[in-house]
């Protein structure tokens, strides 16, 4: 069977088995955050049911086996086309943000092997695995937030009124971070160990949630009044769920893992978790309803896949967590319920990406140039 792009055009360049690496950028990463937000997502869930617990195993092992394949790949990549992976970069601001999706892979990876991997590796290799992705994860995410942005200010050219939601990936990164690490928590010395890591995510949920809100006035702008956006990236409206979703996580994870820590603001952290938490989670659920009203809206306009499709998951399923969270610390039923409900739209969305990301990766055309699929209106 030939090998097509989208438009028809033959991949001569897939002839060359090393070629199906050339245009493997970061948004790739994508697939891995939201297969192991599914199994995460499910962990976190307020609620017991039969055969859940297997297959949120089955699904983590899934995203490691993917995240190594990955890396694999890119390395590759790297090694074989590092002009390719030196514009990305560098150059190309529509790839560039896309940087910030490796450590939230490596970071969702990890957290779902402390979780959910000592059935299968044993509890010490989970823990040593997710500290060492959580660290990798955690360096690389906070390069990214502050490196990406550097490169749009120094080196990209960029017109006024071009904001959109990717440009929230590098800065969202350390969220992740912030909302992971406190599982790591109670396998550190007492003491300054514990505390250093525990005040050290609160201090990345900071510097993420201030720099989430300086880039949203301008996504907001160019949403309402700018120039439109290539239908392609209708999905990523998505993403500013993760910030939201994300956030909420990490004030739950950090005020349960406060005792440990630092037990003298253990209330305080309770209390500013939930009152945190509750409006923003109000605001993620009114944001998703736009959002998937524009989503339906430009299915039935005849939006084709892309990778941007994984949109549709990572930031759902942080929503799953943060409702998940708010609900064990209020003992509010509603909030359970609206956990399990996000959580069904997460599988489904993660099914139909899974599907056509399975089936254009056989077809060949995911392998152009992501700029070129973002750009195409």
């Amino acid at each position: 069977m030939s090998l097509h792009s989208v438009t028809g055009a033959p991949l001569s360049a897939l002839d060359r088995p090393a070629d199906v690496f050339r245009h493997l950028g970061p948004n790739w990463y994508a697939a891995v955050m939201g297969t192991s937000i599914v199994a995460n997502g499910a962990s976190a869930l307020p609620v017991d049911v039969p055969g859940l617990h297997g297959f949120a195993v089955a699904v983590w092992a899934l995203s490691l086996v993917m995240l190594m394949a990955l890396v694999a790949a890119r390395a590759v990549h790297f090694a074989r086309h590092g002009d390719v992976a030196r514009f990305q970069l560098l150059e190309n601001p529509a790839t560039a943000v896309f940087y910030g999706c490796p450590p939230m892979a490596l970071l969702a990876v990890g957290y779902g092997t402390l979780v959910l991997g000592p059935g299968v590796i044993g509890t010490g290799a989970a823990i040593v695995l997710d500290a060492v992705l959580w660290t990798v994860g955690t360096i690389y995410a906070v390069a990214a937030a502050a490196g990406v942005p550097y490169l749009m200010i120094t080196r990209h050219r960029l017109e006024p009124g071009s904001a959109d939601p990717t440009w929230l990936l590098p800065v969202v990164a350390p969220m992740v971070a912030a909302a992971l690490g406190p599982a790591l928590v109670p396998h550190l010395p007492e003491g300054q160990a514990r505390a250093t890591l525990l005040y050290g995510c609160y201090g990345m949920f900071g510097a993420s949630l201030l720099a989430t809100l300086v880039l949203l006035p301008g996504i907001w702008t160019r949403l309402a009044g700018g120039r439109p956006s290539p239908v392609a990236l209708t999905p990523t409206l998505f993403l500013v769920l993760g910030p939201l979703g994300q956030s909420t996580t990490a004030v739950v994870q950090i005020a349960e893992a406060a005792g440990r820590a630092a037990p003298g603001y253990t209330a305080a952290m309770r209390a500013f978790a939930v009152l945190y938490g509750t409006p923003v989670m109000g605001f993620a659920m009114l944001w998703l309803v736009l959002a998937g009203t524009a989503n339906v809206r430009a299915l039935r306009g005849g939006m084709p896949f892309a990778m941007t499709w994984w949109a549709f998951t990572f930031p759902v399923g942080t929503c799953v967590t943060g409702a998940s969270g708010l609900s064990r610390m209020t003992g509010v039923d509603a909030l359970a319920d609206l956990a399990v409900i996000l959580y069904l739209l997460l599988v489904a969305a993660w099914a139909v990406a899974g599907f056509r990301t399975l089936r254009g990766a056989l077809s060949g055309h995911l392998f152009l140039p992501a700029a070129r699929a973002v750009a195409r209106p």
